[in-house]
């Protein structure tokens, strides 16, 4: 594959309609609450063990400062980070990674919102010099970026584990890319829906049961 492909991650179709729920375990309070699986969890991190590949290969012999991205990006860099460690323990190339969280708020009901919405401390001064990799699930990297460069780090790069198919889309501002996706809301894998579906291990497609069983 070559380096667009790579940077573009796996492509799911727009007329992908998802798996079937009837093949996959789910919490069962959610039964009416998704149409299908979207992207299986066993699919999801044999991708991050990829991403890890990548990342390891590129940082070289630089130490980590890896700021994650709450509340959606908390498995994505939990699960990133630890398959990172696994590749050091096995081979020559151990990065020491630190984890730093900043917490944003970018969407209301599913709609997403064009401000960056930091909850908590916006001193990022910890970054100041250091290489770093900005985990996230894809959402207001632009304006995230932004931000993140006004505290002068030594180099920037972004894990996203999904880039939306939209009008200026993400992908251009992200190095490691999960999956590129219709621009469709999903839940699951730690993404939310006004604070419901964490608890999901796959990627799934929220029904419209759902959307108004937890509108606000």
């Amino acid at each position: 594959m070559d380096n667009v492909g790579i940077k573009r991650g796996i492509v799911i179709k727009d007329d992908w309609p998802g798996y079937s729920l009837d093949l996959f375990t789910y919490p069962e309070h959610y039964h009416e609450d998704i149409e299908s699986v979207y992207i299986p969890h066993g699919v999801i991190m044999d991708r991050i063990e990829r991403l890890s590949r990548y990342i390891v290969d590129d940082f070289g012999d630089n130490n980590i400062m890896v700021l994650c991205v709450l509340k959606g990006g908390y498995k994505f860099c939990a699960d990133l980070v630890e398959f990172i460690k696994v590749l050091g323990r096995n081979s020559n190339k151990y990065l020491e990674t630190r984890v730093e969280f900043i917490r944003l708020k970018s969407y209301l009901n599913d709609q997403s919102t064009e401000e960056l919405h930091i909850i908590g401390s916006r001193d990022l001064s910890f970054l100041c010099g250091k290489v770093s990799a900005i985990v996230d699930t894809g959402k207001t990297m632009k304006a995230l970026l932004k931000h993140v460069e006004t505290f002068e780090p030594k180099m920037v790069k972004v894990a996203g584990l999904l880039v939306k198919r939209v009008p200026n889309m993400a992908e251009s501002l992200t190095d490691y890319v999960g999956f590129e996706i219709p621009n469709r809301f999903v839940v699951g894998y730690a993404l939310d829906y006004n604070e419901y579906f964490r608890d999901l291990n796959h990627i799934c497609v929220i029904s419209k049961t759902g959307k108004m069983k937890y509108k606000v």
